[in-house]
């Protein structure tokens, strides 16, 4: 278990130090910061001095170490569109694309699971036809066209749910949520759902078709033949086995949903990180850019670090063949 984590925490380093050098080399090749800070009518020695004074006038792995050390720090220079610190800027968003991927998250699991077991144990039926038809539309449709479809419906015909904004917010220390208000939650239904869709049938199609597959092993044929009841084997040996490779996808979904929630935030207008990068790419604010990549970057690495870990405490096979190796 040990040397396990050992070589999961010096995979994930390796990936964390090459995506580092990625978002460096948006500041050697998309655009010129000084340009940005000056203006195009700035005088050779000012343009000299802020190099100087930004490091620029280094060596390019100089350049890059010191980078290095201050990503790690969680520092990334000033916003050149804002004027103000990135680590501030992004620490302000993030709560906002936290929350909207989380209820997300949780709708996609609370709704995907039981829809695919139904699909899979009761096929054939109109129900689970039904279920299929949906998920296949939720699989093709795009995001933005879903979330236009919902503000149509909703927000423009019904004028149940506000269309965009993150309505009223708590603050608790330095975290904004809008879980504790009935304003944050009206404002949140739509734009979770647009984000859930997609994973929610995901999530429902892959219970399915791992459900099918166990409900065809011998185990299961073993366990009929014992006399056990439809409802434990189906979700007492079953269920149980579907939902360990459903635990591996649904971790690196959650990532996943942190990463693309831009396209959800800027059709609600909804102020988190997609937006925030949004706009940075439109101004080109490379420290923006460059600090949103290497936190959607970490998001993955930290998941999917936690979901190896979950994997390999849950299936005893990954344990056996760990000890045989050593």
């Amino acid at each position: 278990m040990f040397a396990f984590i050992v070589r999961r925490l010096l995979q994930a380093i390796v990936v964390m130090v090459v995506v580092a050098y990625i978002a460096f080399l948006l500041f050697q090749y998309v655009g010129d910061p000084v340009v940005f800070l000056l203006g195009q009518d700035a005088k050779p020695a000012q343009i000299r001095e802020l190099r100087s004074s930004l490091g620029l006038d280094q060596p390019f792995f100089v350049q890059f170490w010191h980078f290095l050390v201050n990503a790690v720090q969680g520092e990334f220079g000033l916003s050149l569109r804002q004027g103000a610190k990135v680590s501030r800027l992004i620490g302000e968003r993030f709560p906002a694309t936290f929350e909207l991927s989380l209820v997300a998250a949780v709708l996609a699991l609370v709704l995907g699971v039981p829809m695919g077991v139904y699909a899979a144990l009761r096929r054939g039926t109109f129900t689970s036809q039904v279920f299929m038809t949906l998920s296949l539309l939720g699989v093709s449709l795009p995001t933005f066209l879903i979330g236009i479809l919902l503000i149509l419906v909703f927000s423009v015909t019904l004028g149940w749910f506000p269309s965009f904004g993150r309505g009223e917010t708590v603050q608790i220390g330095w975290w904004s949520t809008g879980l504790l208000t009935r304003d944050g939650w009206h404002h949140l239904v739509l734009p979770a759902l647009t984000l859930a869709i997609f994973q929610l049938t995901l999530v429902m199609r892959l219970v399915r078709a791992e459900m099918l597959e166990v409900l065809r092993t011998d185990y299961i044929k073993f366990a009929r033949a014992r006399g056990l009841s439809n409802r434990a084997i189906h979700f007492g040996h079953a269920l149980k086995n579907t939902l360990v490779p459903v635990m591996t996808i649904t971790g690196l979904q959650l990532g996943g949903l942190i990463a693309f929630a831009i396209i959800t935030e800027t059709v609600f207008q909804w102020p988190g990180m997609g937006l925030l990068f949004i706009q940075a790419v439109t101004f080109a604010d490379i420290p923006v850019m460059a600090a949103y990549l290497c936190l959607i970057a970490l998001i993955f690495v930290v998941i999917n670090l936690v979901v190896d870990l979950l994997y390999f405490v849950v299936d005893p096979r990954l344990r056996v063949s760990s000890a045989g190796g050593h």
